[in-house]
């Protein structure tokens, strides 16, 4: 049985996310007028909830992280006065438990059918991620370009433990710092779909324990959804290139992903950066 999410755990995430919302808004963005020194960043309370048209001591509890259960109406006008993009409006429903998570399994299953399609697309470096962004199936061309990533006998592949704990990594993502800030916001929003599933809490303990940076950015609250763009890499043959990545859901597992990367160079003229 998967384990049931920490009430209380929950209600703290939540009143964390409001707070680094709230904080980073400032009256002129949202049309209030200045009313001198603040001794916080950002907007009050009272701002806040004045502008999503609730009562502030009602925020203050909301915020503060108190049993009380506020509905989708409600949320959906904080959401509105924080200015927050659809995956963080998603993301605070969640919290709020508006979204109900899905059941998870121990292990995630993978077909045989999906997991041959990386070896096919062959030499296009490709690989199959989990939820939690373990790696299910890869070919040789993504070993080559990501090395040590499949190295692990003891456990499965994960993408991102070997961006942060894997000191190569830093050398093949030259733009380690921006994408790695973007992982680990998509990690916090897939994490959020499954409170209390330990594949989760074990990664996000062992990534704050070897990684200074998770430390720092984790409270900072970013969340995102996967999606397709660009990398530049450097390959261990040709050097620094740039490449295109797309990402499929797997039929029938939807957080299940299949990411193929083409060179940049490679592309029809009009589809080229």
């Amino acid at each position: 049985m998967p384990k049931q999410p920490d009430q209380r755990d929950q209600r703290r995430q939540l009143s964390t996310f409001l707070r680094n919302r709230r904080e980073r808004l400032t009256p002129d963005e949202v049309g209030l007028p200045k009313t001198g020194r603040r001794r916080t960043p950002g907007l009050r309370r009272e701002e806040l909830a004045l502008l999503a048209g609730i009562s502030a001591t009602w925020y203050t509890y909301l915020e503060q992280g108190r049993e009380i259960r506020a509905s989708e109406q409600v949320l959906n006008a904080l959401a509105a006065a924080l200015r927050l993009d659809r995956h963080e409006r998603d993301h605070l429903l969640q919290l709020a438990d508006h979204a109900p998570a899905p059941e998870v399994e121990e292990r995630e299953p993978l077909t045989a059918d999906a997991g041959a399609v990386p070896l096919l697309l062959q030499p296009h470096p490709a690989y199959i991620i989990g939820g939690n962004y373990d790696v299910l199936s890869h070919n040789q061309a993504a070993d080559e370009l990501f090395p040590n990533l499949t190295t692990e006998a003891d456990r499965p592949a994960n993408f991102v433990r070997w961006v942060f704990l894997e000191p190569v990594a830093r050398e093949v993502l030259l733009d380690w710092e921006p994408e790695a800030r973007g992982l680990l916001a998509r990690l916090r929003t897939l994490a959020a779909r499954h409170s209390g599933d330990p594949r989760y809490t074990r990664l996000i303990e062992e990534l704050n324990e070897g990684s200074p940076e998770v430390r720092d950015w984790w409270p900072q609250y970013e969340v995102q959804a996967r999606h397709s763009g660009r990398k530049r890499l450097r390959h261990p043959q040709r050097g620094a290139i740039d490449l295109a990545y797309t990402a499929f859901h797997v039929a029938e597992q939807p957080e299940q992903t299949l990411v193929v990367y083409v060179d940049c160079s490679e592309l029809p003229d009009g589809a080229r950066p």
